[in-house]
């Protein structure tokens, strides 16, 4: 019989030694449970062959074809990824929808002897309790708000004194996204639905009767908004706020945005729309500077023309209450460890 789960936490607890997803790559790819094995038993031009058959044709015809395919691939999955594992091994399988796709491929898997059990709604069931946690429940956690202008290091620092110990939610991390204006990464983001299954699988290991540390944000990192739940904890947390001289700052935003400001066609395209809000001339500074390959000083104009001021008009609308300052005078790897143990200080004494 189907497993049904009534909360997220319930499903993070299933217990089982496997989550295994055997929807299409395409499916897996915009989102999954964190941790779940892509193992699908139609590929993503065999779900659409088999979905137009069944609309334009007959779905009898659909169903005998996406059966032959699903049991083939079952069997090469179970061949080729699954031949090791022991007579006790326990897999949970989703689909969709809980219906064949997860169906047929846990009943193979139970033929061998296999203790596999399949989720009752699959990933829509899923999906709804992620929903329900991050928009529709107040989230229990007390959160703690890092802030810093910008360039001072703020997500390294979160990321050490986590290491120390520290409960964080690391948000630019799973959103793959550097958080301003230039903080595109070589790689996409997560969709939507992806960013807000990671987030509510990080808060899910994280114990509610502790602070957790959260680096201060807007309500969107990139093109990713931050669920209502953890934005709604967010603007009311108490903050710590990360002191670096300028110089510091420009030092460290030239090394850690490189890989843009060596990119100048992208540069150009990322702030030429800013004339609209910082006047045609401060654009044209920088773009003289971008045009000299200036680096610094085009990171030291940006800093003092456009992050510094948004940053100063953001925090005043929130107007959040700062509770503790953490200063560091270098963003070298001396700085920035003993900007984390002061950080986990302060964090230990809330």
């Amino acid at each position: 019989m189907a497993l049904k789960f009534t909360s997220l936490q319930e499903f993070y607890a299933h217990g089982f030694d496997a989550v295994i997803d055997v929807r299409s790559p395409a499916e897996f790819a915009e989102d999954h449970v964190p941790g779940a094995i892509s193992l699908p038993v139609l590929d993503n031009n065999e779900r659409a062959e088999v979905g137009t058959i069944y609309v334009q044709d007959s779905p009898f015809k659909a169903r005998k074809l996406g059966a032959a395919l699903v049991f083939r691939n079952a069997a090469n999955h179970i061949e080729q990824h699954l031949s090791h594992h022991e007579g006790g091994w326990k897999p949970l399988v989703y689909c969709w929808r809980g219906g064949q796709r997860s169906g047929s491929f846990t009943w193979m898997l139970q033929q061998i002897g296999w203790r596999a059990e399949v989720v009752e709604g699959g990933y829509q069931s899923y999906r709804r309790l992620v929903h329900k946690a991050m928009y529709e429940t107040r989230l229990p956690h007390r959160l703690v708000a890092l802030d810093g202008y910008t360039g001072s290091a703020k997500t390294e620092v979160l990321k050490r004194a986590g290491a120390l110990g520290v409960q964080v939610l690391d948000l630019e991390g799973l959103a793959n996204h550097r958080g301003s204006l230039l903080g595109d990464m070589p790689t996409p983001q997560p969709s939507q639905k992806g960013f807000e299954s990671a987030v509510a699988g990080a808060l899910m290991q994280l114990d509610p009767a502790r602070p957790v540390l959260v680096e201060a944000e807007s309500n969107k990192i990139g093109q990713r908004i931050i669920p209502p739940a953890v934005w709604d904890a967010m603007k009311p947390a108490p903050r710590i706020e990360l002191q670096v001289p300028a110089e510091a700052r420009c030092r460290y935003l030239v090394e850690a945005y490189d890989d843009i400001l060596s990119d100048t066609a992208k540069l150009r395209e990322k702030l030429g729309p800013l004339r609209a809000h910082r006047s045609g001339a401060v654009v044209d500074g920088w773009f003289e500077k971008i045009a000299a390959g200036d680096k610094a000083g085009l990171t030291a104009l940006l800093m003092a023309e456009h992050y510094d001021p948004a940053y100063r008009k953001s925090r005043a609308a929130i107007g959040a209450e700062v509770v503790a300052t953490v200063e560091a005078s270098a963003l070298d790897e001396a700085g920035l460890d003993e900007a984390a143990a002061r950080l986990a200080a302060v964090m230990a004494e809330l």
